[in-house]
């Protein structure tokens, strides 16, 4: 019998997560299935226009992603950051070029939150490798048991300082020196330092952390060394929380002093260790994009601390000999939680520069249904096409700011956008309920007697999500477009296939 290619293409995806989360190794880092899988989607998607293509489908602007990731790569190299993107939002080799530089001869440093991305970037890696290239995977996760196997696996195929690993409690030591005997490879870790936001991590300056500091000197003086005490990390999860123009400027420059603190102390026990500290989260890492870093020219309260950071970045990498690094993942794509943040002013981010949105389809309208006899409109388009992430609502009163599931951008309708002030200022179509497969949008209005704007059954939308890593997460690849095609906007012109699975 003879497939249909999405039937094909979803056959070889699941062999390909199949094959990558199997105990045998060997062969990760040449993956035929991968690139099959990438032509049979190519073959049935490009060149077809997003009215053609089936909804709810997942859908990437090129040249915004490439804007994004420039911006990063162009500020961490004027500063002289060491730069390390996250990957974990959208799980794919060809975004993961442009986070690293396909090009650029620096070290491509990720960062994976499963195993299965480290399996999957393996290929790319060793191509870098190929080419002169030093690579590092570091494993973001706190370091657990049944994860030995498969970071052996990797280190062992990458060799020498290609693995790094997060620790934040002492037991977990035993786990590293078992990859370090399967691998033959010390691998590098990273001390995950909570500073306040309390997922995971040790509290500095707590009993815990000298035991933890401790030991792990301990470990690394052993011969033959059974892993490298890399550096300190720490992520600004309440970043996400700001909500003030350059607020997260403050946040990283906070990190940035707790980590050299930390830093200091460690050199109490081991004079002289060299030592990378890691900061980072998309508000606080994007903020370093402001033009006055490096500048001689600052001229009010925020180029003030542009100029503050920028002092204290170079007396640490010169006088104190830190590598400072920082990282970030959601970026490339941005989404309305970024938006909300006001990490940046609009000159820098706005919602023109998100990425990322889910294609949707008006399934049936119920006029008069909303608040105010306004009309609520279905669309094919739930939680597990968006996920059920909220922006937080910072308003005084609850509803008052956006608390809706995404919003619907400008595209082929004249729907307001996100104002500068979100999310106080979100008039227009958003969604405001979701179950499952079901995305209600509903109409808010500020002005009495606003006039909404019309949509109409079978009618295509584009919803901006809240949180483009969730949104990612029920889909198997990404539909690709380039609004630099003047004319072919809406042109589909590559299909990235995203890897699923733990």
């Amino acid at each position: 019998m003879k497939m249909h290619n999405s039937e094909l293409a979803l056959s070889t995806s699941s062999q390909i997560y199949c094959y990558c989360s199997s105990s045998s190794y060997n062969n990760m880092a040449s993956n035929p299935q991968d690139a099959a899988l990438k032509e049979q989607l190519r073959a049935e998607f490009v060149g077809k226009s997003l009215h053609q293509v089936p909804t709810p489908s997942v859908i990437l602007d090129l040249a915004k992603l490439e804007v994004n990731c420039e911006r990063m790569l162009d500020a961490t190299e004027t500063i002289g950051l060491l730069w390390r993107p996250h990957i974990k939002t959208h799980k794919t080799t060809e975004l993961t070029r442009l986070q690293v530089g396909d090009t650029n001869t620096t070290p491509a440093s990720i960062i994976v939150s499963t195993i299965i991305e480290a399996e999957n970037v393996l290929p790319l890696l060793k191509e870098y490798q190929s080419k002169g290239r030093d690579v590092n995977i570091l494993y973001s996760f706190p370091l657990f048991p049944s994860a030995v196997p498969r970071l052996a696996a990797i280190a062992t195929q990458l060799g020498p300082n290609s693995v790094s690993l997060i620790i934040d409690h002492p037991d977990q030591l035993s786990s590293v020196e078992a990859i370090h005997k399967e691998s033959g490879h010390p691998p590098q870790i990273f001390v995950k330092i909570d500073g306040g936001y309390h997922r995971a991590g040790v509290i500095p300056s707590s009993p815990q952390f000298s035991t933890l500091i401790t030991a792990i000197l301990a470990l690394e003086n052993k011969d033959p060394k059974p892993c490298i005490f890399h550096g300190l990390y720490i992520h600004a999860g309440h970043s996400y929380y700001t909500r003030e123009s350059w607020q997260a400027m403050q946040l990283l420059a906070e990190e940035f002093k707790i980590l050299v603190s930390v830093a200091d102390s460690v050199r109490e026990h081991s004079p002289g260790h060299p030592l990378v500290l890691s900061v980072g989260a998309t508000p606080t890492a994007t903020t370093i994009q402001h033009p006055d870093f490096a500048s001689e020219s600052k001229s009010n309260q925020n180029h003030t601390l542009a100029k503050e950071l920028d002092d204290l970045f170079i007396k640490w990498k010169k006088e104190d000999r830190y590598g400072l690094e920082v990282h970030a993942g959601v970026y490339p794509t941005l989404d309305l939680q970024q938006l909300s943040t006001h990490a940046r002013d609009t000159t820098f981010m706005k919602a023109d520069d998100i990425a990322v949105s889910v294609l949707a389809e008006v399934a049936s309208i119920y006029p008069n249904r909303g608040p105010h006899n306004t009309d609520e409109v279905l669309i094919n388009t739930g939680c597990l096409a968006l996920g059920r992430e909220p922006v937080a609502d910072k308003g005084k009163v609850p509803g008052e700011a956006y608390s809706g599931w995404g919003f619907v951008m400008p595209w082929g309708v004249n729907n307001p956008v996100p104002g500068e002030n979100f999310p106080q200022e979100h008039e227009g179509w958003q969604v405001g309920r979701i179950s499952q497969e079901h995305g209600i949008l509903v109409w808010h209005g500020s002005r009495e007697g606003q006039e909404k704007v019309p949509l109409a059954y079978g009618q295509r939308v584009r919803v901006w999500p809240n949180h483009s890593c969730i949104a990612g997460a029920g889909f198997d690849h990404y539909l690709v477009v380039d609004s630099r095609n003047k004319g072919r906007e809406d042109e589909v012109v590559d299909v990235w296939p995203r890897w699923r699975g733990w």
